[in-house]
């Protein structure tokens, strides 16, 4: 058995249609083709010529001599680039009324249709054309448009062979991936090479465009108006007051339309009757004229836009898009290797989008947010110091611990913020698309937020730094004979930004983990251990500093250091706990209402695993003894084992408890 593969699915069908008629393929060589025809006969054709597809010419052409001599040109595409070209005779174009009937058909199915064509060509004037054909494809200046115009030579005067139809079937759990993306407040457009008919009823079948909701038609052949359709609807809307809404109207253009629409006076009016719609739907467009929509729909919307294809036919908008994802499928790899994302199937787009794109929001803005805050904390506190020290130009911390700041005591928090954590589960977040307005109105990452978070850092660095200053004013001194100074200050301070930065850290997590644990208290015990390694380095070290030699003697010994430790940072985080408590109690987002369902839910599916006796259901025995059914009530007695002890328990269908 032959299996066949071809660069699109039109192909291949075309071919194991072939196939089933008795016309098989047998050889292909640089210059010729074989087969084998229905009389079991092989039959060489002799390849003179092939004019490639291109999504601007939306047509593909080859020249061949035919075992008996002659010469023809073969040729399929899009219906409305073929039909253009049938020859005036009778014997031309005999087909095309019923070929047209069967294409109006395969479109209200939903197949994708393509048109055949043939012609014959003399030998004279085959070769006339074959010179300028070298040349056109030898070409230096303009080679494509060159190419177009000695290919339009002989695409024409063309006899209708028939058409063919395909079904584009859609993949699994298109209609429900589109519909959470309309709950999610995204806006939809389906850019299309197919006709209109078999746009439309896409739409319909992946629920793009649904019952009762409006369908507009600006197409027209004719320029002015197709003008006079956007403006008198964008008219109605404006004095309805609903322009720039999510009205319920899906609006719907062809390509020689969108070619009018597109011009420079009427453009802008164009796009806002466009995003005054629930779903655009541009059918019949070319390659350029999807990146061009979705450069205008940026332009003018200053909206991130995203573009999701599966052919070559789509690389142009997805490179033109804020973020382009690829399909992985039977029209090849362009799409996915043109791509910020690939994946397999399009029903991966509502987990990329609603759980990977919302949980790396979130991880984003929370790192570079706290990445200022943690820093701002730290070295403000050189300013509060500056002016105690009368710009004296002395820095309060020891040289190596600035360094190590980011290095090592705070450089865990960031890690776990970005990797670990998550506002809801990836179900919740799934089957709750609306979720995903949080990322689409900025409300994680904006310049209120960003304000806020250094307005803390600044309060923060306030308390760290006067609270300590202030309870070591009366001085401090040791048995020793050792006094307090300026690195006592410092490190005690130092230590106190450690704790308050990795908890605040910990308070700004909506999704605790072993990592999230070991990156906040391990940073703080790590800072505890250098001090004490640090400490105990000179003079066997000479490279380390002099000064911080014994420190941590020093500060273990002082009752005001653990007093520090003890109280300041219960001061300073006081105000972000009481404040998370108000957010959460009586300002919740939607997000902290399904995270508490997510805990409620948890707990009792833990209750759920438990007896009475607190121990799990597996270790308790139990049997239902009898099941009795009297009129409308049911009785049933169910016998459990706790330990060695059997307990029974009646109950009925009038009781709460059954």
């Amino acid at each position: 058995t032959i299996h066949y593969n071809a660069s699109s699915p039109d192909e291949k069908a075309l071919v194991e249609g072939a196939a089933e008629y008795k016309y098989t393929f047998v050889s292909k060589t640089s210059n010729s083709v074989t087969i084998r025809n229905h009389l079991n006969k092989q039959e060489t054709f002799e390849v003179l010529a092939i004019i490639e597809f291109t999504s601007t010419r939306k047509r593909m052409s080859i020249v061949v001599r035919t075992p008996e001599g002659q010469i023809k040109v073969y040729i399929k595409g899009a219906d409305n680039v073929i039909l253009e070209r049938i020859g005036k005779t009778a014997s031309h174009n005999e087909h095309q009324e019923n070929t047209g009937n069967h294409l109006d058909d395969f479109a209200r199915e939903g197949l994708r249709t393509l048109c055949l064509g043939v012609s014959d060509i003399s030998e004279e004037a085959f070769k006339d054309w074959s010179k300028k054909w070298k040349q056109a494809t030898t070409s230096l200046v303009d080679r494509e448009q060159e190419i177009e115009n000695v290919a339009n030579l002989i695409e024409g005067d063309l006899r209708l062979i028939g058409a063919t139809a395909i079904e584009d079937k859609l993949q699994e759990n298109v209609p429900e991936t589109i519909e959470k993306l309309l709950e999610a407040d995204i806006h939809v457009w389906m850019l299309t090479g197919d006709k209109q008919i078999t746009a439309e009823n896409i739409a319909k079948s992946c629920r793009l465009h649904k019952d009762g909701t409006e369908l507009v038609d600006v197409s027209d052949d004719v320029p002015t108006k197709v003008r006079s359709k956007i403006t008198d609807r964008l008219e109605k809307l404006k004095k309805n007051g609903k322009v720039g809404q999510n009205n319920e109207i899906t609006l719907i253009i062809d390509g020689k339309s969108l070619t009018h629409a597109m011009e420079e006076d009427i453009r802008n009016d164009f796009i806002r009757l466009c995003t005054s719609c629930k779903a655009v739907i541009c059918c019949r467009v070319s390659p350029l004229q999807k990146a061009e929509v979705v450069e205008l729909v940026s332009k003018f919307t200053k909206s991130i836009t995203l573009a999701i294809g599966d052919g070559a036919n789509d690389v142009a908008m997805i490179q033109k898009a804020s973020v382009g994802v690829g399909v992985s499928g039977n029209e090849g790899l362009q799409a996915v290797n043109s791509a910020d994302f690939a994946i397999g199937q399009f029903s991966y787009l509502a987990r990329l989008l609603f759980v990977h794109g919302a949980w790396n929001y979130s991880r984003i803005s929370k790192v570079v947010l706290y990445s200022f805050y943690k820093n701002i904390t730290l070295y403000i506190i050189e300013l509060w110091f500056a002016i105690y020290s009368y710009w004296s130009g002395q820095v309060i911390y020891e040289r190596w611990t600035i360094g190590m700041f980011n290095i090592l005591f705070t450089s865990l928090p960031p890690l776990a913020l970005g990797i670990f954590d998550k506002t809801c589960s990836a179900e919740t977040r799934e089957s709750n698309p609306a979720l995903y307005k949080t990322s689409q109105n900025s409300e994680l990452f904006n310049i209120k937020k960003f304000w806020l978070w250094i307005g803390t850092a600044i309060f923060h660095s306030v308390l760290l730094f006067w609270v300590p200053m202030l309870a070591m004013s009366t001085g401090v001194s040791w048995s020793s004979g050792h006094t307090d100074g300026y690195l006592i200050l410092g490190n005690t301070v130092y230590s106190l930004v450690v704790i308050v930065t990795c908890l605040k850290a910990g308070l700004v997590m909506d999704n605790w983990t072993w990592f999230s644990h070991l990156s906040i208290w391990g940073s703080i015990a790590l800072w505890f251990i250098f001090l004490v390694v640090y400490s105990s380095l000179w003079p066997s070290l000479k490279f380390v500093a002099s000064n911080m030699a014994g420190l941590f003697m020093l500060l273990f010994n002082s009752p005001v250091f653990w007093s520090c430790l003890l109280l300041v940072p219960v001061l300073v985080l006081l105000t972000d706990c009481t404040a998370t408590f108000v957010k959460l109690k009586f300002f919740p987002s939607e997000s902290d209402k399904k995270r508490k369902e997510e805990k409620k839910n948890k707990t009792l599916r833990f209750d759920s695993h438990q007896g009475e006796s607190g121990l799990p259901l597996q270790e308790q025995a139990s049997k239902v003894v009898f099941n009795k059914k009297n009129g409308t009530t049911v009785t049933i007695k169910k016998e459990t084992k706790e330990g060695n002890r059997w307990s029974a328990k009646v109950a009925n269908s009038d009781d709460e408890e059954l």
